[in-house]
């Protein structure tokens, strides 16, 4: 037996997110149905590309195969770290305990 149980999002945090209830479903619904431009426009919105990708999705679950992105190459530093320098220069980017 599971109990289920709903908390509501605190007011503050609701005020300072980055999508509301509405985008995130449209979001989410584009997603599902369209996953090969919804993923495209997320890696052209939000990464560095150094070289863009033939395909953004290659996939058939049947045989374990799945490839993003194939051709595409991209900097991880950059994207990470490199790119914020300009607006976050001064901000901690990485803590590092090993």
């Amino acid at each position: 037996m599971s109990d289920s149980k709903i908390y509501d999002v605190p007011e503050a945090f609701a005020r300072n997110a980055l999508l509301d209830t509405a985008q995130f479903e449209a979001m989410y619904e584009q997603s599902i149905t369209d996953p090969t431009s919804f993923w495209a426009e997320q890696a052209e919105k939000f990464l560095h590309w150094d070289k863009h990708w033939d395909t953004v999705l290659d996939w058939d679950f049947s045989k374990g195969h799945i490839r993003w992105f194939e051709g595409g190459q991209l900097n991880a530093c950059y994207n990470c770290v490199d790119r914020h320098l300009e607006t976050r220069g001064d901000q901690v980017a990485l803590i590092w305990e090993g």
